[in-house]
């Protein structure tokens, strides 16, 4: 009985750890507090959002594949993200950064869960280097281009037309992101 007790309590604690654990890699609201670095003024831009994606894991062999267990996470980079809050006059511009810079986080947090779903449905086998590598590089190549795509069509947020038509993009897409 004792050791019944004792494995349903590890087993709620694990429980706790891996929720703490999801929790803390849940989409991510921008504010003016996440952009802490210091501004570049020589790149004619007002704000930069600088994400990375920590791609790790450990294989163990099973019969004739490899199971990986894998740690993806989506890092905002608060010292290296920054806001030039000299040029931000009004709460309304404020807002179109924010709303724009967002649009820089969306990706990345699209990356990951893709990243994500795609490990997981992979067999691996004695490749999984290799695999895991292939895949890592694949999406992000993917989402590289779609922040330059993004920058590109938005003129960096002074595109307001196409600003809002990638707003309603991002939207529809963690509407209807699939479950990591």
């Amino acid at each position: 009985m004792k050791f019944g007790l004792v494995r349903l309590f590890c087993l709620s604690a694990l429980c706790v750890l891996v929720t703490s654990i999801a929790q803390a890699q849940d989409f991510h609201q921008l504010t003016i507090d996440d952009f802490r670095g210091v501004p570049r003024t020589d790149q004619g831009t007002v704000a930069y959002t600088n994400c990375s994606i920590n791609f790790h894991y450990e294989a163990h062999r099973e019969r004739d594949y490899y199971r990986l267990d894998f740690d993806i996470r989506l890092v905002l980079n608060n010292y290296k993200s920054w806001m030039d809050k000299k040029r931000v006059t009004t709460n309304d511009q404020l807002a179109e950064i924010l709303k724009h810079e967002q649009g820089h986080y969306t990706i990345a947090y699209m990356e990951q869960q893709e990243l994500l779903r795609a490990v997981r449905k992979t067999v691996f086998h004695a490749d999984y280097q290799y695999m895991a590598k292939n895949i890592f590089d694949r999406i992000d190549a993917k989402y590289k281009q779609l922040n330059l795509d993004y920058d590109a069509d938005t003129q960096h947020m002074l595109n307001r037309t196409q600003q809002q038509s990638w707003d309603a993009y991002f939207k529809k897409r963690l509407e209807y992101m699939p479950p990591e």
